[in-house]
C-alpha cells in the first residue's frame, strides 16, 4: 500500500528516461519496402501496413499488461525496425527531478482517500459489495487510482510487464533510427490533474476493475493470447482490456480526444512524408469504432491485416440473431 500508484509513476518515470534517436541512414533500395512489410506480416500481435503513394506506414497495435514472461516472436518485428525509415511512439511524459519530488511529497495525497473518507462513500453499494466480496475486506481508504491498478493485477494485468514498445525501442536505437513520441505531456501538468480529479471520476473505472479481478489471472493470459493471435474484436471485448481502457490516464482525465488528435495527425504526418514508417500505437485507439483504421479507410485507403470489427451474430434460418 506503500508504493506510488503505478498509474502516475509508469509516465513520470518513463519521461525521466524518454529519449530521441536522430541519426540518419542511407536511403534504402527500392525493394526495402516490399522486404519490410513481408516481414511485418510475420509478427505476433497485430499489425496493419498503410500506403498511400510512396508512403508505407506499419502501425502495430499495442496492449499494457502482457507478462515479461510471455512468449511471443519479436524478430520480425525487429526486422522490420532495422529496414524502416522511422519509428513514431505512444505519446511520453516528461518529468523533471522537482516533478518526481512532488510525487513523493504528495504521496499520501496519491494513495488514500480524503480524510475519514472510503470507498462505501464513493461506490454504489452494489459494486462495494462485489468489491468486498473480492478483496476480502471491508471499505478501503486506499485511492481508487491505486485500487483500480491492484485490481487489475488480480485480473491478470502483469506488474513485472514487457511493452511492445521497449522491443521496438531497443531496436531503433540499436540501429539509430530517428524515433519519437507522437506527443509529449509535462510531468507538472499530469500531476495537476491526478491530484485535483475527485474519487467520482473513477467510478467506471472501478466497476470494470472488479469485473476483470472477478475474473482472475486467468482473463490476463486470455487477453494475452487473443492479442499474439491477432484475435482483435476478443482483446477489446476482454473485461480485462476495457478496465485498462476505463483506467487509463487519458479515460479518468477526459483527455481521450485529445490522444485521438495527437495520433491523427501523426498518421497524416507519416502518409504524407513518404518513406517506411513503424508506428506502436494503442490498439483500442486503431481498432475501436470511429478509430484510426476506420478514419484511414474512410479515406480510400486499405488497411491491410487482421479484421478489426467485431463479428456481427449469427443469425437463424429465420433471421433472429441465434443466443
Amino acid at each position: 500500500m506503500n508504493r506510488i500508484p503505478a498509474l502516475l509513476c509508469s509516465i513520470l518515470l518513463a519521461a525521466s528516461a524518454g529519449w530521441r534517436a536522430t541519426a540518419q541512414e542511407a536511403d534504402p533500395p527500392a525493394d526495402a519496402v516490399e522486404d519490410i512489410v513481408v516481414t511485418a506480416r510475420r509478427i505476433e500481435g497485430p499489425m496493419w501496413e498503410v500506403r498511400r503513394g510512396d508512403a508505407t506506414l506499419i502501425l502495430v497495435g499495442s496492449i499494457d499488461g502482457l507478462s515479461r514472461d510471455m512468449d511471443w516472436r519479436t524478430e520480425a518485428l525487429t526486422t522490420a525496425v532495422e529496414r524502416a525509415d522511422r519509428v513514431l511512439f505512444p505519446v511520453q511524459g516528461r518529468a523533471s527531478l522537482a516533478d518526481l519530488g512532488r510525487v513523493i511529497w504528495r504521496a499520501r495525497t496519491l494513495t488514500r482517500l480524503p480524510e475519514g473518507r472510503t470507498t462505501a462513500d464513493y461506490l454504489p453499494a452494489e459494486l462495494e459489495a462485489r468489491l468486498e466480496a473480492v478483496t476480502g475486506e471491508g471499505p478501503s481508504r486506499t485511492s481508487l487510482l491505486l485500487l483500480s491498478a491492484e485490481l487489475m493485477e488480480r485480473g491478470g494485468y502483469a506488474r513485472r510487464e514487457r511493452p511492445v514498445s521497449d522491443v521496438v525501442r531497443r531496436a531503433a536505437r540499436t540501429n539509430r533510427k530517428p524515433a519519437e513520441p507522437v506527443g509529449t505531456l509535462r510531468g507538472d501538468e499530469i500531476i495537476d490533474r491526478v491530484l485535483t480529479t475527485p474519487p467520482e471520476r473513477y467510478l467506471d473505472c472501478m466497476a470494470r476493475a472488479v469485473t476483470a479481478a472477478e475474473l482472475g489471472e486467468a482473463e490476463g493470459e486470455r487477453r494475452a493470447e487473443a492479442w499474439r493471435r491477432r484475435r482483435v474484436a476478443e482483446v477489446l471485448a476482454s473485461p480485462l482490456d476495457q478496465a485498462v481502457s476505463a483506467c487509463s490516464y487519458w479515460a479518468v482525465m477526459d483527455q481521450g480526444a485529445a490522444l485521438e488528435t495527437l495520433w491523427g495527425q501523426a498518421v497524416d504526418d507519416a502518409l504524407a512524408e513518404g518513406g517506411t514508417t513503424v508506428a506502436i500505437a494503442p490498439l483500442r485507439l486503431l481498432a475501436q469504432p470511429g478509430g484510426l483504421l476506420d478514419r484511414l479507410e474512410a479515406q480510400g485507403l486499405e488497411p491491410l491485416g487482421p479484421d478489426w470489427r467485431p463479428q456481427p451474430p449469427a443469425e437463424a434460418p429465420g433471421g433472429a440473431p441465434i443466443s
